[in-house]
């Protein structure tokens, strides 16, 4: 609330026009000055009329602040809330005017005075109409139960529209089943022109073969590991490096790890194969 009060919004800077006068600096100009008498009652009825015409203002204002938020305040928070538009001091002069006039009720609580509207004089609806709005406060709460529901439906078919695949992913997902089958197609060619499968006796040579070579292989990379720590024992890492690279020597990389943790390198029952045989024959 922005408010101009006049002489009531602090001390006057000019002591020009008497409008902007204390009634003290009042009193004493008129003392002082060379102004006939009409001339000194009409300058002090003119000072005293400003200064009740903003004393009603700044009356108006603090009780219409008080019915609008109709709730308990003390002087220095209803000065504060009108953002310093009336003094302090005025408006407790205020709150003690608008008490004697029955416009507000004052209660004391230990050495604080505050002050509310009084609820006497507050407007209050018939009854009748306090239980039209109550009906229609019980309507609109209806309704929006029953749009809450609704929106709740529609949010679960959104997320499952969102979540069904478009046209496009579609199409992408038939070209690509159409090349899966495409591939598999092409593996089943030769079983279709009569090409020899592998028989039993083949495959069981082949596991005994790699469990052979296999072995070898990792009695081998034991050998190489034991006779490298040795040789590069002494070795800064960095240098085994440039040894290695001289040397020609590589090292499993990720895909060999890779592939002795997969199915490929895993140990192979002998009653597998055996098992095969049978259900060939």
């Amino acid at each position: 609330m922005s408010l101009r009060l006049g002489l009531i919004s602090g001390p006057p800077q000019s002591s020009s026009d008497p409008s902007r006068l204390w009634p003290w600096q009042v009193k004493q100009k008129i003392q002082t000055s060379k102004f006939s008498k009409a001339k000194k009652a009409g300058w002090l009825l003119k000072k005293l009329f400003s200064t009740l015409i903003s004393r009603v203002i700044a009356e108006d204002a603090v009780l219409q602040y008080m019915k609008k938020m109709n709730r308990p305040f003390g002087a220095v928070d209803i000065s504060a809330n009108l953002k310093g538009a009336v003094p302090k001091t005025l408006t407790a002069k205020i709150l003690v005017a608008l008490t004697e006039k029955g416009e507000i009720v004052q209660k004391t609580y230990g050495k604080t005075n505050f002050y509310v509207v009084n609820q006497a004089k507050v407007e209050t609806l018939p009854q009748e109409e306090l239980q039209g709005l109550e009906a229609e406060c019980k309507s609109v709460e209806d309704d929006n139960s029953a749009l809450s529901a609704q929106v709740k439906q529609l949010t679960t078919e959104l997320a499952k529209l969102k979540s069904t695949p478009t046209d496009s992913d579609i199409d992408e997902q038939l070209a690509e089943a159409e090349v899966t089958t495409q591939k598999l197609l092409e593996s089943l060619t030769p079983l279709r022109t009569g090409q020899p499968m592998t028989s039993a006796e083949d495959m069981a040579r082949i596991d005994v073969d790699w469990a052979r070579w296999r072995s070898e292989w990792i009695r081998r990379r034991k050998i190489f590991n034991a006779f490298w720590q040795i040789a590069t024992d002494a070795l800064s890492p960095q240098d085994a490096a440039a040894l290695a690279e001289d040397l020609g020597i590589e090292f499993d990389g990720p895909e060999h790890v890779e592939l002795e943790k997969g199915p490929l390198c895993a140990p192979v029952k002998p009653s597998n194969r055996t098992n095969l045989k049978r259900k060939r024959e």
